[in-house]
């Protein structure tokens, strides 16, 4: 992964080119930025950087051996981390047990988020983790000697995810780590990670992207019309990922439109034996895909009150066709009376599903206290 890969972010490109060119890499850093803001492509491309034989003053040079194996991250001082789930083929949950998988993924595009991956390996109902095993290998791996480059890297995706007990065990190492190593960290929630890790990394905030490297990113990569790249940018609101979502109408964003119809419709018209129905279909397709769906929920509440607020101007409402057309009808039903209410019941769903609750439970619970919500 060069920097030229990636759009845009030229003011951190450029920051972290400098500290290489400065010789002021620091040996734990944290790659912090919300969801779709490339911070994993942008940590691929640094650590690409780093160990080039004939890098350039503004990106390596993709044609020494280190390059290339970097491009097919196979380079004997890469190494990653990343959430998998408890695999009972193998006595440890580690990432090298998905290691040829998480490669290949990668390679197809380093824009996409946790459920994207989880999908990929099948997890089906279970949360993906950084399991107290990893840190065991973690260290094994980080103690033995540079094979070819100058650095051992250590790219952990979504340290948020990490075990507590795996969090203790790598403090030591993070604060104090082998000579010639690198710690890159790559989150979503920085806020979710604990403190005693924070404090031990440098901070490099990402931002969102802008819109018009979302636009010239979607032309490139998926041959669409600029109209319909600039409609779909304005949408994602920064979020390269889910550009790219809407850009191929994956069927997980119209499953998810069509799940919230249903709700609001049974909701509505107070339909016991439906919502329990309802509840019932969605705790049966996996936590990463209910938590995902409950992300859904907030952001449509959130631009159905933006419509009710707007007055029919649009400059603050960021939605697509099915979801403006099924939103024109809707947007009443949620207003400053009701939005508190609406957005602590899904906080609160997201974090009983994440907690590993009854998902039957949670989502009936949910859909009986928005029947509430919702006034005819």
């Amino acid at each position: 992964m060069k920097f030229s890969d990636i759009p845009g972010q030229k003011e951190i490109k450029d920051k972290l080119i400098s500290s290489v060119s400065r010789e002021r890499v620091s040996h734990a850093q944290l790659f912090a930025g919300p969801e779709g803001c490339g911070n994993l492509a942008l940590a691929l491309a640094y650590a690409q950087y780093i160990s080039c034989e004939n890098r350039t003053p503004r990106d390596s040079c993709g044609t020494c051996k280190s390059c290339i194996k970097y491009e097919k991250m196979i380079h004997p001082d890469l190494h990653f981390v990343f959430p998998v789930i408890k695999d009972k083929k193998n006595d440890e949950s580690v990432s090298d047990n998905y290691i040829a998988q998480w490669r290949e993924f990668v390679k197809s595009s380093p824009f996409f988020s946790l459920n994207n991956w989880l999908n990929a390996i099948e997890v089906g109902n279970a949360q993906g983790l950084i399991f107290a095993s990893e840190a065991s290998e973690i260290i094994r791996k980080l103690s033995l000697k540079a094979f070819e480059s100058d650095f051992k890297i250590m790219i952990i995706w979504l340290p948020e995810k990490m075990h507590l007990a795996t969090a203790n065990k790598l403090l030591k190492m993070i604060e104090e780590p082998p000579e010639r190593t690198l710690f890159l960290l790559v989150s979503d929630e920085s806020d979710k990670i604990i403190p005693t890790i924070l404090s031990r990394c440098q901070l490099v905030k990402i931002p969102s992207f802008r819109k018009e490297d979302i636009t010239s990113y979607l032309i490139e990569r998926f041959g669409i019309l600029k109209g319909r790249a600039e409609d779909i940018s304005r949408v994602a609101g920064g979020n390269i990922i889910r550009s790219a979502e809407l850009c191929q109408s994956e069927d997980t964003s119209t499953q998810n439109l069509d799940r919230f119809k249903s709700l609001m419709r049974f909701a509505w018209k107070k339909d016991i034996i439906s919502l329990i129905t309802w509840s019932e279909e969605v705790a049966a397709i996996g936590r990463e895909a209910q938590k995902a769906f409950l992300s859904f929920m907030l952001r449509l509440v959130r631009e159905n009150l933006m419509l009710t607020l707007d007055q029919g101007k649009n400059q603050l409402v960021f939605l697509t066709g099915e979801e403006g057309d099924f939103s024109k009808k809707f947007h009443p039903f949620i207003n400053q009376g009701n939005i508190n209410a609406f957005a602590d019941e899904l906080n609160l769903a997201y974090s009983h599903i994440e907690a590993n609750g009854n998902a039957k439970i949670i989502f009936l619970d949910l859909s009986l206290k928005i029947a509430r919500l919702i006034i005819r």
